[in-house]
Order: structure tokens, then sequence, then C-alpha cells
């Protein structure tokens, strides 16, 4: 790349025959001469101020440039420490929900060293299932009723056979494994046992 400096110096040094001959800039106004006047036809003079003009023009741009990468650079920054915080703290609002579900279980627990109930034991169970159950409703988690459907390889993952007369060829008979969605994507498909004719 050519530096202005040595343009500036080659400009300098057109020859005496060369100044003389090009003809001399009359006097227009200010604005009208750079637009009327091609760059042949300036003395060394106008074309070393043009040049200078040029220089601090590119200046401008240059500074301008380094200004809005630098401010690309400060976004860019900011936008993956806002993505980190959203993937680090994404599931605050389902663990705070979740939570209670953990204290119920801890008192089952220890309800189960004190009491002497099966019974309140598998009620408190229950009732813990059914805490977290509606958690995961609310958070657009929905369980998957495979037993007495016909079998769907999109939502069931088929383990076994049995033999079964009572229903259709192709029903889920038992369910092994409950498959789950989420906002109607499947997460885990139902694990169960489909039925087939007897031989």
């Amino acid at each position: 790349m050519v530096s202005n400096d040595k343009i500036r110096d080659e400009a300098m040094e057109i020859s005496p025959v060369e100044t003389e001959e090009a003809p001399r800039e009359t006097a227009l106004p200010q604005g009208q001469q750079t637009a009327d006047v091609s760059l042949e036809e300036m003395t060394r003079d106008r074309l070393i101020e043009k040049l200078e003009e040029a220089e601090a023009a590119s200046q401008k741009n240059y500074d301008l440039y380094l200004r809005s990468q630098a401010e690309i650079d400060n976004l860019k920054k900011r936008y993956q420490k806002d993505q980190q915080g959203l993937v680090k703290f994404a599931n605050e609002s389902l663990i705070k929900q979740l939570l209670p579900v953990a204290d119920n279980l801890e008192k089952a627990i220890d309800h189960s060293q004190s009491e002497t109930s099966i019974e309140a034991l598998r009620e408190g169970v229950e009732l813990t299932l059914k805490g977290l159950m509606d958690v995961l409703q609310k958070a657009g988690v929905e369980a998957i009723e495979a037993v007495g459907e016909p079998f769907d390889p999109n939502f069931h993952e088929a383990v076994s056979q049995a033999a079964d007369d009572g229903v259709e060829t192709g029903t889920v008979i038992k369910d092994l494994q409950k498959g789950y969605t989420l906002n109607q994507r499947l997460i885990r498909p139902s694990m169960v046992i489909v039925s087939r004719k007897t031989a």
C-alpha cells in the first residue's frame, strides 16, 4: 500500500515545465473549484490540499470504524454474559416449586420412623407424588397415558409382546415406565408391553 507521504512527495516532484504548462486556477466561488476543475488541471498546491483533505477524512472514518468495532465487541460480551446467566438460572422457578416436594418426602421419612401404620406412610407418599406431579404439570410436563391405547412408535417403546385375546393386536396392555411430554414434545417414551394374538 502506497503511503500518503509518498503520494505527497510525488505530487511535489512535478517538473517546472509541467507546472508552467498546467493552467492556473481561475478564482471561482469556494466549493465550485473542486467540482468544476479536474485533477489533471489542478495546481500542485491544490493537489496537496486535496490530499490533506482526503487524509483527514480517511482518519475520521478510521476512528469511527474503530469505535464501531469496540461497540460491537462490547455488545457481544454483554450478550454472552446474559446468555450464561440465563442458562445458569433457567430452572430457578421450577426448583423453587420442587423444594416443598422434597420437604414433604423428608416429613414422610420422619413419620415412617415414629408411626407404626404403613397406611399413614403410603398416604404421605401419595400426597407427595401428587404435589410433584402438580409442579411438573405447571411447567408443561404431561404423562402419556398408554394402557389400552394402540401402540404408537412416536410415544411408546415396546419392550416385549404378550398374548392377549381380550384386546386387539398391537394394543398396549402394560406400562412398565411412564412416558412424558414437555409442552407437547416427547421427552421420554413410555416403555410398554404390547398385545399379540395367541398362536
